[in-house]
Order: structure tokens, then C-alpha cells, then sequence
């Protein structure tokens, strides 16, 4: 009888470890990451109010696409200029290089950053920065633009795939200091790929 018992406690466990898992939502592993993230406090950019309302972040469905091959045409001695931000902090960033790409048809093109700050930082010596703007700006997506992470290739090409896209943290709290899209990475079309505006309570 006792074993049966502890059986039972032992399977009841489980089985709300497995709900627990099953109540991250996200259609591919990096949403399912991202929205994971979200609900750890210790992580989250989130205010308390939205963190305890928190179900998920809104993102378009994962499309093909919008994963693009670049051509990265590296900048030689570009300075270190100051990006504005969404308060009186400024980033040091370089343009590292020029990203050409064919996105439905229609050829673009987007400056990729390096950031003066991070490459002294363990970890992130060959991290890159590409922010941008499209024309779902402001309505299904936040109207500041989102941001991409990347890394130094090692030839002259890099996937761009848009369905990581993310919202910077001051979409989902002010006290965050969040570097300004510059407008020169406007895209003039609609990138339907990543994460969706965020939906304060």
C-alpha cells in the first residue's frame, strides 16, 4: 500500500512537471526559449503586473521566407559614432559592414553594428547588432522597430532570419535604455516574421 502510494505522488509529480513544460507556448524551440524567459523573473523585462498576467509573446507564424542569405560587405575603418537611445544614454557603434539581400522578389539592403561596449565583454568579442524597421511598424508590431542578433561570419555571408526578430525591452517597460533604429535600416515593405507589439495590462 505505502508503495503505491509513493507511486502515485511520484507519477502526480511528473506528470505537473510535463503540464508545466506543455504551458510554455511557442510554435519552433526559439519561441518556446524566448516566452520561457519571459516568465522568469530573474530574466524577464517585464513589469510585475504583465510578468503575472504573462501567458506568451504574440509572434507571426515561422515562415521560410523571411530566412534570408546576405551578403556582408565589411566596412574598412568606420568610427565609432553615438546611437541614440530611448533615454539620455548613448551607444558606441560602428558600422561593421552592409548587408545585401532578396527578400520576395525585392533586393534590400541594412547596416550591421558593432557595439563598442560588448566586444571587451566575454563572450561576445564577435557579436553584431542589426536593428531595423519595416512597414508593420505601429501596427502589428512595435512602431520603435525590432533587433536581430548575429555573428561574425567567417566568409562574406550571413543568414538573416527574420522569424527571431525581437521587440527591444523598452517595448515592455520604459526603464529600459534601448538604442534607436537609425533610418537609413528602414526596410520598405512588410517583414510578417518574428514578434508581434506587446500588449500591456
Amino acid at each position: 500500500m505505502r508503495i503505491a502510494i509513493i507511486l502515485f505522488f511520484v507519477l502526480l509529480t511528473s506528470f505537473g512537471c510535463q503540464e508545466k513544460k506543455r504551458s510554455i507556448k511557442g510554435d519552433t524551440l526559439y519561441q518556446r526559449q524566448q516566452n520561457a524567459d519571459f516568465k522568469d523573473a530573474s530574466k524577464s523585462p517585464l513589469k510585475p503586473k504583465d510578468l503575472k498576467n504573462f501567458e506568451g509573446l504574440d509572434f507571426f507564424k515561422p515562415d521560410s521566407t523571411y530566412v534570408v542569405k546576405a551578403f556582408l560587405e565589411r566596412s574598412k575603418d568606420t568610427v565609432w559614432f553615438k546611437m541614440k537611445t530611448t533615454t539620455d544614454r548613448v551607444s558606441e557603434e560602428r558600422v561593421f559592414g552592409v548587408l545585401s539581400f532578396e527578400l520576395k522578389g525585392q533586393t534590400y539592403q541594412l547596416n550591421i553594428y558593432q557595439g563598442k561596449d560588448l566586444i571587451t565583454e566575454d563572450g561576445f568579442e564577435g557579436y553584431l547588432f542589426l536593428p531595423f524597421l519595416d512597414e508593420t511598424n505601429g501596427v502589428e508590431t512595435y512602431g520603435g522597430g525590432r533587433y536581430i542578433d548575429a555573428k561574425i561570419p567567417k566568409g562574406d555571408s550571413l543568414i538573416i532570419d527574420f522569424n527571431k526578430a525581437y521587440n527591444p525591452y523598452c517595448a515592455y517597460n520604459e526603464a529600459y535604455s534601448c538604442p534607436v533604429v537609425p533610418r537609413e535600416n528602414y526596410l520598405k515593405t512588410r517583414v510578417e516574421a518574428g514578434v508581434k507589439a506587446f500588449k500591456k495590462h
